[in-house]
């Protein structure tokens, strides 16, 4: 059957409408605060609703009805052409003049990977600072979600979009019907967010930086508009433990969210992914903070020029506590040079960064239901071999799951692993060191942000070779959509007509 190409452009249009939309509300708040960017913002903003406009213009006799293979092309490629749009702000204010530098700088927004190139982020104009924010706060709960909340308006059924992009390896729907769950899920982010931005202020944050980094939290991203990220607060404890909680409910699953605005606690508390991902974040946080109370004589920032020793048993837990929850969550904010604490926690982060937050989140990673039904099913193994003849179902949350989607799940993690051995490969090849490439390949495909060796957390990406940028790019990509989404692409079968 033929593709009917014009439902993909009609969908990137709309797409760029709300990508122009947002670059003028960056504008706005250029304007507010004379930074002088921004008749440059609102030049891309323009630029990119008039492509958006003629795209949905020239395409309008498209077809109401969009096939599961039509929706994977819409959010592979969406992704990209929000990245490539979303480049404009950066380039024509000056911030970033290299095209791939730029590209690198956005597709890291929109993934809410938080790998930045930039040397000195807080020389750059607040218009851009908020616009940077912006790529994150978009790509957090992600732009197709937020897209088919409005879809009906154009008689475009969404279920097929909403499948191939919301995170996890399952959506538990709120409401019979996918848009009415889209909007659902945007008002407890946008509440989220307000939230944050209300309590960073009153802990000491200016409005700004709250709001930034509000947007930042809630998408699990990692953007900051500070050079030292969460650091430069070292000396407001309240404030780090304010952005440790919202990263908290920010690798919760949403929807479990949503049921404790109902009321309905014993929801969340009969979860049993919430329950592990409590536990884990608990259990791993003692660990780090016990190894960082007893290795005293390493400095807590040195790379970021806040002296500080571990002294306090509160100034342990709470850097232990925070990058525990930083990297589990995928959300990559840094409150201190992680790399430089004892090689134990160095080993210990670098293998957070595969575990990933809760399905249903903004966060990237393998996801803690798919650890959970691997090692449930590992233990099954073991009874299953003294027992053939028994049936052995992997049960979840009380109920038992299909052989096929412990197939999907163990599909899932041998396919995660091998992109991340390919992954750390290609960057070996053009010229890594060991450490910088497993550690820049486990944070790209994860969307962590800070990695290992010469991309730790006090340094940035902007040394990183022009081929190894297009190939974090890549990683982040297809992290970001969990693997299939995008790899599924590369397959001969998937171009076949059927």
């Amino acid at each position: 059957m033929k593709q009917n190409n014009k439902i993909i452009i009609h969908f990137f249009g709309l797409l760029l409408l709300f990508n122009g939309g947002f670059m003028l509300l960056a504008a706005l708040l250029s304007f507010m605060y004379s930074d002088g960017a921004t008749n440059q913002l609102v030049l891309s903003g323009i630029s990119v609703l008039v492509i958006g406009f003629l795209a949905m213009i020239f395409t309008k006799n498209h077809s109401k009805e969009m096939t599961k293979r039509q929706g994977y092309i819409v959010v592979a490629f969406g992704w990209v052409v929000m990245a490539l749009s979303g480049t404009l702000p950066y380039i024509l204010t000056g911030s970033i003049t290299n095209f791939t530098n730029a590209f690198f700088e956005t597709i890291s927004g929109y993934t809410t990977t938080g790998a930045s190139i930039l040397t000195d982020i807080e020389v750059l104009p607040k218009g851009v600072l908020f616009w940077r924010s912006l790529t994150h706060w978009i790509g957090g709960m992600g732009i197709i979600v937020l897209a088919i909340a409005i879809l009906p308006l154009l008689g475009i059924g969404g279920m097929q979009l909403f499948a191939a992009e919301a995170p996890g390896p399952s959506t538990d729907k709120l409401h019979p019907r996918i848009t009415d769950t889209a909007k659902r899920l945007w008002l407890i982010y946008v509440g989220y967010t307000a939230a944050e931005t209300l309590f960073l202020k009153l802990a000491g944050m200016s409005f700004f930086d709250a709001l930034n980094h509000s947007m930042s939290t809630l998408s699990t991203g990692g953007f900051s508009t500070k050079n030292d990220s969460l650091a430069h607060w070292n000396d407001s404890p309240m404030i780090q433990y304010i952005v440790v909680f919202f990263m908290f409910l920010a690798g919760t699953n949403f929807v479990l969210s949503y049921f404790g605005f109902k009321g309905n606690f014993s929801k969340i508390f009969k979860d049993e992914e919430f329950k592990l991902y409590a536990k884990f974040i608990i259990v791993f946080s003692v660990i780090s903070a016990f190894v960082v109370y007893y290795n005293s004589a390493f400095s807590m920032s040195s790379s970021f020029d806040h002296p500080m020793v571990f002294g306090a048993v509160e100034a342990a837990f709470r850097h232990g506590l925070f990058q525990v929850v930083a990297i589990v969550t995928t959300t990559g904010f840094v409150s201190a040079d992680f790399t430089i604490w004892p090689h134990f926690l160095v080993v210990f982060f670098f293998g957070l960064m595969f575990l990933g937050g809760s399905s249903g989140s903004t966060s990237g990673g393998v996801k803690v239901v798919r650890h959970l039904v691997l090692i449930r099913n590992g233990f099954l193994e073991f009874k299953r071999a003294l027992h053939p003849n028994a049936v052995l179902p992997v049960r979840y949350n009380a109920k038992s799951i299909s052989g096929e989607i412990v197939f999907n799940v163990l599909g899932f993690f041998m396919l995660y692993m091998l992109s991340f051995i390919v992954g750390a490969l290609g960057f070996s090849f053009i010229g890594l060191d060991f450490e910088s490439a497993i550690g820049v390949a486990a944070s790209s495909l994860g969307n962590v942000g800070p990695a290992l060796g010469e991309f730790g957390p006090a340094q940035n990406f902007h040394q990183m070779p022009l081929m190894g940028k297009w190939w974090g790019s890549f990683l982040m990509l297809i992290g970001r959509l969990e693997l299939f989404t995008v790899l599924i692409l590369l397959t001969p079968f998937f171009w076949r007509k059927s």
